[in-house]
């Protein structure tokens, strides 16, 4: 199937479970790989904040990296929101491969 006769719709769920693997399947391999880049940095800054704490010699890192109380609202929201431009450009991306064939 080339890209032009592939269905949009399963690039949504696919951008929702990983960044950019929407726009793989689309066929955006850089803008995919960038998406996807951003997202990793973004876990990476989430892991960063909520792990500060795990590192004291007193508690085992195991059980204080798994206590959810230190994440608050503002550490998973860099996540979320890369995640959802994420899906906002998949969508466009949709609307203009769709306007695009029907011409």
């Amino acid at each position: 199937m080339s890209g032009s006769t592939r269905p949009i719709w399963p690039a949504y769920p696919l951008s929702v479970l990983v960044a950019g693997a929407g726009h793989c399947y689309l066929g955006y391999w850089k803008r995919g790989a960038i998406w996807f880049g951003l997202y990793v940095l973004a876990i990476g800054f989430l892991s960063a904040r909520s792990l500060s704490g795990a590192f004291d010699p007193g508690s085992p890192f195991v059980v204080t990296a798994l206590q959810f109380d230190a994440v608050n609202y503002a550490d998973v929201a860099v996540p979320l929101a890369v995640v959802l431009v994420c899906l906002l450009d998949v969508y466009l991306l949709g609307v203009a491969t769709r306007r695009g064939a029907d011409r």
